[in-house]
């Protein structure tokens, strides 16, 4: 087993100028395991708000802060310390940072 120390991975990020929607979050990465189309690691946002497309599965656990999420069809619902969810491939919709929001999360990419 190789164990990852978080200070040694963190990679620093901005959402595509084409997706934004208000701000100027600035994300953080530390991805932990990238094997085989299986991603986990550690995200963390600060205040904005962007489009979204999953062509993966993302389970993720909200560790700190507040966000809302939004689909396509309207529906909306906040997320904060402690909640836990899916987002399936094929989601779309807007994430927004309310409140500098940190998440633990496991990526699946599609076949």
């Amino acid at each position: 087993m190789r164990v990852v120390p978080l200070a040694d991975t963190m990679e620093t990020s901005r959402p595509d100028a084409s997706k934004l929607v208000s701000g100027d979050p600035v994300h953080r990465t530390w991805n932990l395991t990238e094997d085989r189309g299986l991603y986990c690691g550690i995200w963390e946002s600060t205040p904005g708000a962007w489009r979204i497309k999953y062509d993966e599965w993302e389970y993720c656990r909200i560790l700190s802060g507040t966000s809302r999420i939004t689909d396509n069809s309207g529906h909306t619902w906040e997320v904060t310390a402690g909640d836990s969810f899916t987002l399936p491939a094929g989601f779309e919709g807007v994430w927004e940072v309310i409140e500098t929001t940190r998440k633990d999360y496991v990526i699946l990419l599609r076949d």
